[in-house]
């Protein structure tokens, strides 16, 4: 059964914590230390020195969690390798003592001051021979610009084990022992509602030059020690938070294991400093490979000459034969986790229906299905069609030879081989056809499991957290038609820890009011919905739901998908009449006062108070564009009205591993002002979806979620429906299967 964790619509990690934590057991104590002179992180958990950036960059593709203090400052940074020149990160920033000094003094009434951030960093030049590698960064380039600083950096080796880097800052980079203003002066920030793109600030204004040199000692030792071209002025100078005293740090770093590092440090003279990085490889299954049961062995038919009868097709038309077949091709499926929907044997040719529900590779349960089919299918049957069926819906269609499964078997090259002579098809939208299994509807599937709810980085606490069991359900009544749910008990929380509620613009509360969803739906009654799936023609698919669609809204929603087999793009269009549940998260959709107590209202003129209100409706839709790079990228595009009733796009970016792992942001603009939509000015995140099967080294199609925003605010948010086609359906077009076909013979 498919994984039921909710993609989060607000700040958080959603259950994605358990996968995550998951993940980096298995990396820690799976994968050994490899001695490497490697891009070391700095306490901005970015790729540097102690506090300051180098030239250098991480591995391609390595995920990093990183969280560094010392004296009152604490950073906590999530980063990604994006390509191998170009890498990003996120960043929460939270600074102890914020009034020491200024206390009373009728600003910034608050004792730790939490900010946000992100960065981007560019390689020029990589490192040759005689030329050291040279960088260009964007730090807090977006935002409030607290931290925001440009640099220009270059590290080049003198040893295997030495290396230098030096470079140039701007803003806070360049606020100690500056050379000048080359390009100007800096404009004065204009925050703004914040999350706004400093532009005219970059590069501009006072310049500093910092240092640093990084020994390896030992494989797993090393020492930093760096000039800072950061004064600290807010921090240690206006705000008197720490005393720093010299522009000098030092550190010293053990590397237990590739996933984990720790430092200690001495900064500016005066405090302390400690750092963990943990960095992850989506490249790598962090528990090793994937533990499955062994295949079947292809069975080679007998000569002909040698077993008439086996070769006879003379019964082959009756139905009772058929369903034999189709009953002991399921028995051989079933440890698979691949169940058989039809089978129909139409002269020399086999066409199999088959459902995958527990392989993470489509390819792998193709692979599977044909092994089997040469212990079921008599001789006479030289021909293998296999059709991948989700939700009833057959994306495409595999036709295999039987002569080339039974000839390539041990052939060192049997995978491409294999490829190049099968053909990948569109399917038919009949659905599978032939004979069968009467029993396989209606089926009733269901699971309790803990469930986590995670929310992060709000005003008032970095993390908070519920925990419980979560009970959900699944009843395919008939193929296409599913009806689904979920009921979520939370034993642990502390969610109910209120942050600051924004400002009400003219913006209805469509996703600000996740708070009072978390408080007050415990018990909660997460989804319930009907959902049915056809197919309308060979590139055309339809999704229709009706009911709670998510744990705020219900109502009803329609999909269309234009999914060519033989094409990297695809085009959908969704519409849904939708309606705001009641925070408890049961069956109504009034909505409380409670929720509206930052807005105006109009008062009972009995008793003056704002009473609640009828729910809110809203009509939502988009059409929207995907597109496959071949490297690895893909690209959509979503155009319409969000729940808010506001209007724009959506751009999503996001890169995808062979073990499933992926790594996306994205940024939406609409027509509300940065003054309505408050702190952030529009909606921008990141993305990540983690595969159970790449962490418990086990077959499993779960994934788990994470949305990391910056704020919860109301503009630029879409509905969290689930079952949404192209997720389901892309791996099973051409593409999807080629590139997994390396696991057919698995």
């Amino acid at each position: 059964m498919q994984d039921r964790c909710p993609r989060v619509p607000a700040i958080g990690l959603g259950c994605v914590a358990t996968g995550v934590a998951l993940a980096l057991l298995g990396t820690l104590s799976a994968t050994p230390l490899q001695a490497e002179s490697r891009a070391t992180l700095n306490l901005y958990g970015a790729t540097g020195m102690i506090d300051m950036p180098s030239a250098e960059m991480q591995s391609d593709g390595i995920l990093s969690v990183s969280s560094s203090h010392f004296g009152p400052v604490s950073r906590t940074t999530l980063s990604f390798q994006i390509t191998p020149r170009l890498s990003a990160s996120f960043r929460f920033l939270g600074v102890r003592d914020w009034n020491k000094v200024l206390c009373c003094a009728g600003v910034n009434q608050f004792d730790t001051y939490y900010d946000r951030s992100f960065d981007l960093r560019y390689q020029i030049v990589t490192e040759g021979r005689y030329r050291p590698a040279l960088t260009l960064g964007l730090q807090d380039f977006v935002g409030t610009g607290v931290i925001a600083g440009e640099y220009l950096v270059a590290t080049k080796h003198v040893t295997p084990d030495v290396k230098l880097s030096a470079g140039l800052g701007w803003g806070r980079l360049g606020s100690f022992q500056s050379i000048g203003s080359p390009f100007g002066d800096r404009p004065a920030l204009e925050v703004g509602s914040g999350g706004n793109f400093n532009f005219d600030q970059w590069f501009r204004g006072p310049a500093a030059p910092f240092a640093g040199l990084e020994w390896q000692i030992t494989d797993t030792w090393t020492a930093k020690a760096e000039y800072s071209s950061d004064a600290y002025r807010e921090e240690a100078g206006r705000r008197g938070s720490f005393d720093r005293r010299s522009p000098v740090n030092f550190g010293i770093e053990h590397q237990r294991s590739d996933a984990l590092r720790l430092g200690a440090y001495f900064m500016h003279g005066s405090e302390i400093g400690v750092a963990a990085h943990l960095s992850l490889n989506p490249k790598r299954r962090p528990s090793g490979g994937i533990i499955t049961s062994a295949p079947d062995p292809v069975k080679p038919r007998p000569p002909r000459g040698t077993d008439p009868d086996a070769w006879s097709a003379t019964s082959l038309a009756q139905p009772e034969t058929q369903t034999a077949l189709r009953t002991q091709l399921a028995r051989r499926l079933a440890t698979d986790g691949v169940q058989v929907e039809s089978l129909r044997l139409d002269g020399t040719t086999a066409h199999v229906g088959i459902r995958n529900t527990g392989i993470d590779a489509e390819a792998q349960a193709v692979g599977r299905t044909a092994r089997a089919l040469t212990h079921v299918a008599p001789a006479s049957i030289d021909r293998f069609v296999i059709k991948p069926l989700v939700n009833g819906m057959a994306v495409s269609q595999v036709v295999l030879r039987r002569a080339d499964i039974e000839a390539l078997e041990f052939d060192t090259l049997a995978g491409p081989k294999l490829l190049a002579r099968a053909q990948i098809l569109p399917a038919p939208a009949g659905g599978a056809g032939g004979y069968r299994d009467r029993a396989a509807y209606p089926r009733l599937s269901w699971s309790l499991a803990p469930a986590s709810l995670i929310r992060v980085f709000d005003q008032t606490s970095p993390f908070k957290i519920g925990v419980g069991p979560e009970l959900s359900g699944r009843y395919d009544i008939a193929p296409g038609l599913v009806l689904s749910g979920s009921v979520a008990k939370y034993l642990i929380s502390n969610l109910d820890d209120r942050p600051p509620l924004p400002g009400r613009g003219r913006l209805h509360p469509v996703r600000s009011a996740a708070y009072f969803y978390d408080r007050d739906g415990d018990p909660a009654l997460n989804t319930l919905m009907l959902t049915a799936y056809g197919k309308l023609s060979p590139e055309l698919y339809g999704r229709l739901s009706l009911g709670y669609l998510e744990r705020m809204y219900g109502g009803v929603s329609a999909e269309l998908l234009w999914l060519p087999t033989d094409r990297r793009w695809a085009i959908g269009a969704e519409v849904s009449q939708v309606a705001q549940r009641a925070p408890d998260q049961r069956f109504g959709f009034s909505l409380p006062a409670y929720m509206f107590e930052n807005d105006a209202c109009t008062p009972d003129l009995a008793t003056g108070a704002c009473g609640a209100r009828d729910s809110y409706r809203v009509l939502t839709g988009h059409i929207s564009g995907y597109y496959k790079f071949e490297n690895g990228f893909h690209a959509q595009l979503d155009l319409g009205r969000y729940l808010a009733g506001d209007v724009g796009a959506t751009l999503s970016l996001r890169r995808e591993f062979d073990n499933g792992w992926k790594v996306g942001a994205f940024v939406t603009k609409t027509n509300v002002s940065a003054e309505d939509f408050g702190s952030g000015s529009f909606d921008k995140g990141i993305t990540l979806e983690i595969p159970i099967a790449s962490v418990l080294g086990r077959q499993s199609k779960s994934m788990r979620y994470a949305t990391i925003r910056p704020f919860g605010r109301d503009g630029g948010r879409r509905l969290e429906v689930e079952g949404r086609l192209y997720e389901q359906l892309r791996g099973y077009r051409r593409d999807g299967l080629t590139e997994q076909w390396g696991r057919f013979w698995k």
